[in-house]
């Protein structure tokens, strides 16, 4: 049978190692003792004393969190669905355990409701388009929000946008007529500029005669080398009069 000392000394070396905490190097140790906060504790080895204090770690790590799907009825009365993700971290662990139950769950359920107040106020066409700007004024009202949790919200970013089929064909159809819209518009400045090149090219002819008959000229010659066939058409003579004049001298 084992004396009393021996039986002593074992609890108290089981008391010793239950108090033996270890904690990385991106990790804290939040401690009660006896129900009161203490400091917290950094990384390393540590050690507690045991039925007196109670450690919870916390990760300062920068977490990840995906918020889901969101019905979001925007600005203009159309129903969306949209989800983002979250990056955060922990900047005062004590306040992340004495102010909030569960910060994650707490985190996580705000950024959902901040999410919908936020982008309910925007119409689509700047949900689609304006997602900078609306990711910062995200970060920023989370940011003030978990600011007395200990927690600061580094990043949010919208993620996908999901619109309704008849949405879909609706901006479809909208696109393709801006585009026809464009075409239409180069279509006419193309027209423009020839007619602005034409009435250049008329002004020119019109100030010279003999340039105008020389055109008239070379205009026959390329219907006659087009096709094999006989143009028969009236020859004024005032196009070829200053033409034998020319001659004649």
């Amino acid at each position: 049978m084992f004396s009393p000392v021996v039986i002593f000394v074992v609890i108290i070396v089981i008391l010793i190692l239950s108090g033996v905490r270890i904690l990385n190097e991106y990790e804290r140790g939040v401690v009660f003792r006896l129900g009161r906060i203490v400091a917290p504790k950094g990384p390393g080895f540590k050690w507690i004393i045991p039925m007196v204090d109670k450690m919870i770690k916390i990760s300062l790590r920068i977490i990840t969190m995906d918020v889901p799907p969101q019905d979001i009825i925007t600005k203009d009365n159309v129903s969306v669905k949209v989800n983002a993700v979250v990056y955060f971290r922990v900047v005062d662990p004590v306040k992340a355990v004495i102010q909030v139950e569960n910060y994650l769950y707490a985190t996580s359920q705000l950024a959902q409701t901040t999410l919908r107040s936020i982008l309910g106020q925007v119409e689509l066409d700047q949900l689609l388009a304006e997602r900078e700007t609306l990711n910062l004024k995200l970060q920023g009202v989370l940011d003030k929000q978990t600011d007395p949790w200990g927690i600061k919200v580094t990043l949010v970013e919208v993620k996908y946008v999901d619109l309704p089929q008849e949405m879909q064909r609706a901006m479809a159809k909208q696109a393709e007529a801006e585009r026809e819209r464009r075409a239409k518009i180069i279509a006419a400045e193309g027209e423009f500029q020839a007619a602005a090149k034409l009435s250049e090219a008329s002004d020119i002819l019109s100030r010279n005669p003999m340039a105008l008959q020389l055109r008239y000229l070379q205009t026959m010659s390329e219907m006659a080398s087009e096709k094999s066939s006989t143009i028969v058409f009236p020859l004024p003579l005032d196009l070829i009069t200053p033409l034998l004049k020319k001659l004649s001298d």
